[in-house]
């Protein structure tokens, strides 16, 4: 089966935790609005998939994967049903759960990084909430941002292996793999101080990284670049180092 990926064709967002989800499975799949001719028909399609009446399971937003006859929306639930037919999840019922509350709780961290740039709305323009900016990154600097540095330190230790959930990569894995490379281009400097005390963290996003397939697709034109239009946006003002350090 070759699956179909309709998510925007200029940023990672979180289109990019499916795409290296498929890239690591090896997994025969269309970007559609990144192969479609240049006028834009591949995001055309994707907004009319979108808006289309007809489909009985509609999206609320993109990412979401066409396979077969499924149209699957939500990155953690797209995961879900990626990792069971991938071998990216654990067969047993508890793990195969504790791997998609994992990747939940991966969610709401990158909701969080978003909120640090736009924490008023995102119809709203960055310098339109510059002040509101600044106050929300501090928060999420000095208390948010280490509290899930330590739950997934935690959850290595307790796995007892290279990945959360012990000597197997799961897409849990991917994942924490591109929250740590996304937060290392918004905040570079409080990611420096921070990851000195989750040495774990950072071990398993060497180790993701490293992989054949992935180390391939990170060097590759597939591999969209961070940019201040994506979840991960790098402002100077809001990576200023906490007044303690």
């Amino acid at each position: 089966m070759r699956y179909e990926l309709y998510y925007w064709p200029s940023i990672q967002g979180r289109g990019e935790f499916v795409r290296l989800a498929l890239e690591e499975a090896a997994a025969p799949y269309v970007d559609v609005a990144r192969t479609s001719d240049d006028d834009g028909g591949g995001v055309r399609a994707m907004l009319a998939l979108l808006g289309r009446d007809d489909v009985a399971r509609p999206s609320f937003a993109p990412p979401f994967l066409r396979a077969g006859r499924l149209l699957i929306g939500q990155t953690a639930n797209i995961l879900l049903f990626l990792g069971a037919r991938h071998g990216l999840a654990p067969r047993d019922e508890g793990s195969r759960l504790f791997t998609n509350q994992l990747q939940l709780t991966l969610a709401d961290w990158v909701a969080e990084a978003h909120d640090t740039h736009h924490p008023i709305s995102s119809g709203l323009y960055y310098d339109d909430q510059r002040d509101e900016a600044r106050r929300r990154a501090e928060s999420f600097r000095k208390e948010r941002c280490p509290k899930f540095l330590g739950y997934f330190e935690r959850a290595l230790e307790h796995g007892r292996g290279r990945y959360l959930l012990g000597r197997s990569l799961t897409y849990a894995d991917l994942s924490l793999f591109q929250v740590l490379a996304g937060l290392r281009y918004a905040f570079p400097r409080t990611m420096r101080r921070l990851e000195r005390r989750h040495p774990k963290v950072v071990a398993l996003h060497d180790a993701v990284a490293a992989r054949p397939r992935i180390a391939a697709y990170l060097a590759s034109e597939r591999r969209i670049s961070f940019n201040e239009d994506g979840i991960f946006r790098h402002y100077p003002e809001l990576d200023a180092p906490s007044a303690r350090t």
